[in-house]
């Protein structure tokens, strides 16, 4: 568990390799990040450029927490529980926006996804 006196992003920075081993749940995060992000963009522009850009901005950040989440179950270490409201916002915001693609841009995800080996890749419809 954090400690309060540790900060969000090495705290999360130093438990993600643990989280982010199997190739199926690197595979989800992949594509449902860039969904988060888009969503998140959507939902700030709404109220500047359309309202409609609210909704399928709000869903896309839903979708993309709920395909997290499942591909979480993946992983032999499981994420930290979140200890609030709060806690469950900016862990998942600076997961998004900035621990993911530091983990992407740092190697940390081509390490990953090699190290997982072929066992953990995603099945496939003939599998």
């Amino acid at each position: 568990m954090m400690e309060r006196s540790e900060k969000l992003l090495p705290w999360q920075w130093k438990l993600y390799p643990d989280n982010h081993a199997a190739r199926r749940n690197l595979l989800l995060h992949a594509v449902s990040v860039p969904v988060f992000q888009l969503g998140t963009l959507g939902l700030v522009a709404a109220p500047f450029t359309s309202l409609a850009w609210a909704i399928p901005g709000a869903l896309a950040m839903v979708g993309a927490m709920a395909v997290q989440g499942r591909a979480h179950r993946l992983e032999r270490v499981a994420p930290v529980p979140f200890r609030g409201p709060w806690d469950v916002l900016t862990r998942i915001f600076a997961e998004q926006w900035v621990t993911f693609p530091r983990f992407v841009l740092s190697g940390g995800f081509s390490r990953a996804w090699r190290a997982a080996g072929p066992a953990s890749a995603p099945q496939t419809l003939a599998s």
